[in-house]
């Protein structure tokens, strides 16, 4: 299956935000969509970044002013991208030896069209394993 398989059902609505904004106003804007990651862009179609919960927690361990700094000071700047031809399975194993949970998804252009998350990607293979279990439960009925 392809990342363009999870963007036909979830749309490719993508929250971003400027790298000159404070994280508290990131954090306000992950608490208003319920997502767990912004992506970073100057001007909402380039992939400059991106600031996820996780980052800001972990910063906030050490330092305290956290959420006065700003969006650029936090962010992870070299992002693993897709495209909507990828495959499900290799975006999943990429996610997964990486460590992270959210990946943006790129036109040939560079240009940003769609996010996807570890439980999109996770939702998506889970159909599919079902998918083809049930296909077989049908082979072993028919004897054939």
């Amino acid at each position: 299956m392809l990342i363009s398989t999870i963007i036909s059902e979830k749309g490719g609505n993508v929250v971003t935000i400027t790298e000159d904004r404070s994280v508290s106003d990131a954090v306000r804007l992950l608490a208003e969509h319920g997502i767990g990651a912004v992506v970073v862009s100057s001007d909402g179609r380039r992939v400059d970044g991106i600031l996820s919960e996780r980052d800001i927690v972990r910063r906030l361990v050490d330092d305290p002013d956290t959420l006065h700094r700003t969006v650029g000071d936090l962010m992870t700047r070299d992002v693993f991208t897709c495209t909507r031809d990828d495959v499900v399975l290799k975006i999943m194993v990429t996610m997964s030896e990486h460590r992270f949970r959210h990946m943006p998804v790129v036109d040939a252009s560079g240009n940003l069209t769609a996010i996807v998350s570890i439980g999109d990607v996770v939702k998506c293979r889970m159909s599919e394993l079902e998918e083809q279990w049930r296909q077989l439960q049908e082979y072993m009925a028919s004897g054939r």
